[in-house]
């Protein structure tokens, strides 16, 4: 069914709200074909309950080698051993504030960032993302309304950035779809609503 998706090209990003199946069996079926890492953006969590899921979430990714990716809290992503957390550029801003006010550094973490423009991904290789989210590329249910950035806003970002950039935004497990954001220059895509249900 799946013959012409390289998943390998996917970061599955969470949201427990859309899962088909009782969601850690739906991280371990995602997990099961093992895209490139999976995100865990449950935005809508208090801080511990993010970091008790989690902990679960890394121990089925582990078993599958699939790299998992804290999003927004540093700690969490330190105590998983984690290397990577993405974060929103405010908020990646906001550690870089702090770290240099307090004459710190931010450890051994690398940092994926979700831009929305040139600037933004010139702002963000600056405070020293690994890579970039960019989107919304298409038209998506998440963002019901507001007009999609579309593939010529991604080139520009891909074009821009030094590092890995990642489409984001309506993006489906549509292997000519898939194809045509990679053509932008993009390394690969995110996909949440459809690694939810597949």
């Amino acid at each position: 069914m799946y013959q012409d998706i390289d998943f390998s090209k996917i970061i599955a990003v969470s949201s427990r709200h859309l899962s088909r199946l009782p969601y850690l069996e739906q991280v371990e079926r995602i997990c099961s074909f093992h895209p490139k890492a999976f995100l865990l953006r449950e935005k809508d969590l208090a801080p511990e309950d993010y970091r008790k899921l989690a902990g679960e979430v890394e121990r089925i990714c582990a078993r599958s080698g699939v790299q998992m990716i804290p999003h927004f809290y540093p700690e969490t992503a330190l105590e998983t051993g984690s290397s990577i957390l993405h974060l929103p550029l405010w908020k990646l801003r906001e550690l870089r504030e702090t770290a240099r006010e307090e004459g710190k550094d931010a450890g051994k973490l690398r940092f994926g960032v979700s831009v929305h423009s040139t600037e933004e991904a010139e702002e963000a290789v600056k405070l020293g993302a690994s890579y970039l989210t960019a989107g919304h590329v298409f038209a998506t249910d998440c963002k019901k309304g507001v007009p999609p950035r579309g593939l010529d806003f991604l080139k520009a970002v891909c074009r821009c950035s030094p590092v890995p950039v990642y489409g984001i935004g309506g993006i489906g497990l549509d292997g000519e779809q898939i194809h045509t954001v990679l053509e932008q220059g993009a390394q690969g895509v995110c996909i949440m609503s459809q690694m939810m249900k597949i």
